[in-house]
């Protein structure tokens, strides 16, 4: 492996301020997302990645100003997701200072937007954000579903065989999430991570569940190629981005 490992804080953002739960629910404020960008680009985050956890039409104003502000004040790359439906948004979120957009819900309920989105801006601009959880439903038999809606919503379909699918129609990174490790501090789901790892080529963003930076080398040795996280910093000490890069370091991964 030569390509650095990124590390990449998560901010939830709901009406224009960062929140922060367990499972996808208590969510509780964390601040404002702008000052939080900016404290994580200064302490040596490699990528932002912003999360409209609500993503209602009402809110989407609010997303756009908090893109267009953050993009002013941080000079690492800025993901955005919630509420991206067609290629328009994708356009709209670029224009406002987005390096890069982020899908799920509506991917799931037509995947052809992925094709008509890579064709028009490449593959390099989307993301797919999966998130999964365990299940024993026949119909999913990685032991792995996709859910929508935050999370709240099953769909019976197999996680590792839509990242295949997604990957083909041209993603250009999938950001996996484990609704059952997320927020609890637990550790990463290394087993769902390898799944999808073994199933597709593109670049894996790991998510959910980490609590301590020993919990980044495993995720990475599991196959991901980045380590994305929210309440560890959010809550954590100041210097958390840098003690989870020294314990990737020192795990024997390179790091930026």
């Amino acid at each position: 492996m030569t390509v650095a490992i990124r590390v990449i804080p998560c901010l939830d953002v709901d009406a224009g301020r960062v929140v922060k739960g367990i499972n996808f629910e208590g969510l509780r404020d964390a601040g404002d997302p702008v000052e939080l960008a900016k404290r994580y680009n200064a302490a040596g985050a490699d990528e932002i990645t912003f999360l409209d956890v609500t993503a209602s039409s009402g809110n989407r104003e609010t997303t756009f100003d908090v893109v267009a502000r953050t993009a002013e004040e941080v000079f690492i790359p800025l993901t955005v997701g919630g509420g991206v439906r067609a290629a328009a948004d994708v356009d709209r979120l670029l224009r406002a200072g987005a390096d890069k957009a982020s899908i799920n819900t509506a991917a799931v309920a037509r995947p052809e937007v992925i094709n008509e989105i890579t064709e028009r801006f490449g593959s390099q601009v989307l993301v797919l954000s999966l998130d999964a959880r365990r299940t024993t439903d026949p119909g999913c038999p990685s032991g792995f579903e996709v859910t929508t809606h935050g999370g709240r919503t099953g769909t019976g379909t197999d996680a590792v065989a839509w990242a295949r699918e997604a990957a083909e129609r041209g993603v250009g990174e999938i950001l996996l999430n484990s609704i059952d490790a997320d927020g609890t501090k637990e550790g990463f789901d290394l087993e769902m991570i390898r799944a999808v790892r073994a199933a597709v080529k593109v670049p894996l963003i790991a998510s959910g569940g980490a609590g301590k930076p020993e919990d980044f080398p495993p995720a990475i040795a599991a196959g991901a190629d980045a380590v994305l996280a929210a309440s560890i910093f959010h809550f954590g000490p100041v210097d958390m981005i840098a003690r989870v890069k020294r314990a990737i370091k020192e795990a024997g991964f390179p790091v930026r």
